[in-house]
């Protein structure tokens, strides 16, 4: 097999047929809102949303167009709310934004805000970088207006509770680009706000977390291997899984086990896209 920078190289230079293309970008804009619907419905509940119109233009974005919704206080400890949402298309690009912050007046909450949103700016700035450098390469290389036609690209932002307490929140904030390629990125919060911290996974897992976790991913990814030894995943000669350590993501299911997050390409090919490994 191909060695991994081998593999990732390959991967991103399969030419997908701009009739795909479409379709993908569809789905991209379809399952975020549906997925923005299962968030609310799933959060809510049977409260009462209110809701309160934002107008102002955004650091690098478009004009936000949509408003902010409370989760319910869980114990007067703290609120997840979204600071931001708006869906709207500017210079080529197609927004679709739902920025969480967490409301409490722990110094862990305003670390994690100030952290999201200097993501959320990272990743609308090098979006736009990204598309004015492909469409100058476009033109430089003989490409016509014509041709261009309605090429967009899509921005997208999205977050979603995977589970909460009285004290405890897990969440997840995805960043996500697609246009002739696609890339996503998932960051992971679990944090305790009566005690100010991050959740770990020896917390969840105790002193043995280590060889928990790792032979969770050894059994998922013999698991993944069809009849003719073929599997998305690297082997460790390639760059593949290793070890777990203290810097991977996780969050945390509602039943309160930790899921595994690990970024595109770094144990499987491009095709697998962000792994997501459950440790029961």
């Amino acid at each position: 097999m191909k060695d991994f920078n081998e593999a990732k190289k390959a991967y991103e230079s399969v030419s997908v047929p701009e009739e795909l293309n479409d379709r993908v970008q569809a789905g991209i804009r379809q399952g975020k809102r549906n997925r923005s619907r299962h968030v609310w419905s799933r959060s809510l509940g049977t409260a009462a949303a209110c809701f309160a119109v934002l107008v102002g233009v955004l650091n690098l974005s478009p004009t936000v167009a949509s408003a902010a919704a409370d989760v319910p206080v869980l114990g007067g400890l703290f609120q997840v709310l979204t600071v931001r949402d708006y869906e709207t298309e500017e210079g080529g690009i197609d927004y679709a934004v739902s920025v969480p912050g967490v409301e409490s007046g722990s110094e862990l909450a305003q670390q994690v805000n100030e952290e999201i949103q200097k993501r959320v700016d990272a990743h609308l700035a090098q979006a736009q970088a990204d598309w004015a450098e492909y469409q100058d390469a476009f033109f430089a290389t003989g490409g016509t207006e014509e041709e261009w036609g309605g090429r967009q690209m899509d921005v997208v932002i999205d977050y979603e509770i995977k589970s909460q307490s009285e004290t405890t929140v897990s969440f997840v904030v995805d960043f996500a680009e697609g246009w002739v390629s696609a890339q996503q990125q998932r960051f992971c919060y679990n944090l305790d706000l009566a005690d100010n911290r991050n959740i770990t996974l020896q917390d969840l897992l105790g002193e043995d977390w280590v060889n928990i976790c790792n032979n969770a991913v050894e059994a998922y990814i013999a698991n993944s291997t069809d009849s003719e030894g073929f599997t998305f995943f690297f082997t460790p000669e390639e760059g593949g899984f290793t070890t777990v350590d203290a810097d991977t993501a996780f969050y945390i299911s509602e039943s309160g086990a930790p899921v595994l997050v690990f970024p595109e390409y770094s144990i499987a090919a491009g095709a697998a896209g962000i792994v997501e490994i459950p440790v029961d």
